[in-house]
């Protein structure tokens, strides 16, 4: 009797974030990635309800990449119940510990501010977990190899792909019962300053793959001239460049820019400073896994002695009160906490500011608000005047666009039987399946939120 196999869509299904899904067979339940849901408040509400599944009931949890949207729900996941082991890459789950242990402390320092300040609805607010649980977690780390199918169950193995994006990501290809699943995970560019092109997938049956960019493929940008200019408006106004940036990745290529303009002239000797502990913990991981990345060791040196790197809050109040022109490249990328509030809630009712967004800002998010124009952004319960210049560096996302995401399929020795678009939203997922019907002729599905499929 042919066994079943069924993927449930517990995350990131509409939407773009709290990638979590369900691969359900009889002999084992695996849990692919394992997100925080984030933007608007209707979303993050979801993670404080109880999980669909029981999480006892899961026996695996198989991780693409080390982002909050796809490793943020783990602690969680372990206080409800969650025995099983955690696999990842070695890089992936390095940045995981950074990213949950940054995630904890933020949370709980959230809650007590919110109880000291009173701008919170809940009596007392509460942490969605805390620094405790994300010790638990780091208990069921397992290291996977990439390249290397490992067996799971009789009839169940799956392995690690390269997939650019973030440092150690992977595409992960799934045998169940003699029928190839590949899940993509978050894909990155081609021609990455910082890491390697993503590897293709040569067969699949069934593919669930990301749809972030898939209304629109990234602009031909001159990076290096926007920026120049940018810097020479801030020095001219005797203003701030802030760039909210999401700590991995994203903070070290826009250093590895900065840098490189410097070394070219293009730019004069401003300040550029990394306020974002995170950031911080993961350029440290750009020396730990050179096999990773395109970076040699002499190159990540000279730009960390370019940079102004700051760990301390005492430390970023410093940098505020420094009145002369300068960068600031700050957690996070869609303004929904770390450093960068600080900055933004001083300096974002200045005309000389310049606001930098540099990446996908999703719905619900204060980025999203700045992009489409708000006059205001509320921070820490207090609405604050937007008068600084906004202005946005789509080529710089480390999502692969609707050209790239099409040519991935490309090398597919037949076309998949089903693809399933995820990790997008409504209009981009929509998009990109009709591109996808109309250059391989397969069938595409939008699956919905909760939705439990058989494959």
């Amino acid at each position: 009797m042919e066994k079943s196999c069924y993927i449930r869509f517990l995350g990131a299904a509409g939407t773009v974030t709290g990638s979590k899904f369900l691969l359900e067979t009889p002999d084992l339940k695996v849990l692919l990635d394992c997100g925080l849901f984030q933007g608007e408040k209707a979303l993050r509400e979801k993670n404080w309800e109880p999980l669909e599944v029981d999480a006892r009931e899961i026996d695996l949890v198989v991780l693409t990449h080390g982002h909050l949207d796809h490793v943020g729900y783990l602690p969680r996941l372990v206080r409800s119940g969650f025995q099983g082991s955690i696999y990842a890459t070695v890089p992936t789950l390095s940045i995981a510990r950074i990213i949950l242990e940054d995630s904890a402390k933020i949370q709980e320092e959230d809650a007590d501010q919110a109880n000291r300040e009173g701008f919170s609805k809940h009596d007392p607010a509460l942490p969605l977990y805390d620094s405790r649980d994300v010790e638990r977690t780091f208990e069921k780390f397992e290291p996977q190899p990439k390249g290397v199918f490992i067996d799971l169950a009789p009839g169940i193995r799956y392995q690690h792909h390269y997939a650019g994006h973030i440092l150690g990501a992977t595409w992960l290809e799934f045998e169940v019962y003699g029928k190839t699943i590949v899940f993509s995970g978050d894909l990155g560019r081609k021609n990455d300053h910082l890491l390697f092109d993503p590897e293709l997938p040569q067969k699949a049956d069934v593919v669930i793959m990301e749809s972030t960019y898939g209304d629109r493929s990234h602009p031909e940008e001159d990076v290096e001239t926007i920026l120049s200019d940018l810097v020479t408006d801030a020095i001219r106004n005797r203003g701030n460049l802030i760039v909210p940036s999401f700590a991995v990745e994203r903070a070290q290529l826009l250093l590895y820019y900065f840098w490189t303009l410097y070394k070219k002239n293009s730019i004069p000797g401003i300040s550029v400073v990394i306020d974002s502990p995170m950031s911080n913990k993961v350029l440290d991981s750009f020396f730990k896994y050179p096999e990773w990345h395109r970076l040699d060791i002499a190159t990540l040196g000279e730009m960390l002695n370019y940079v102004e790197v700051v760990d301390s809050y005492r430390d970023t109040w410093r940098v505020i009160d420094r009145k002369q022109p300068k960068v600031v490249i700050a957690g996070s990328g869609m303004i929904t906490g770390g450093r960068v509030l600080t900055y933004l809630q001083q300096l974002i009712d200045e005309p000389e500011t310049i606001v930098l967004l540099a990446g996908f800002q999703a719905e619900g998010t204060r980025g999203r608000d700045l992009l489409e124009g708000a006059s205001t952004l509320r921070f820490f319960g207090k609405e604050y005047p937007v008068r600084a210049r906004v202005e946005c560096l789509d080529s710089l996302s480390a999502h692969a666009g609707k050209d790239e995401l099409l040519d991935w399929l490309g090398q597919l020795e037949k076309p998949p039987q089903k693809i399933f678009l995820v990790h997008g939203e409504p209009d981009a997922s929509s998009q990109l399946g009709e591109a996808i019907t109309a250059r391989y002729g397969v069938e595409v599905a939008i699956p919905e939120m909760g939705e439990r499929i058989a494959l």
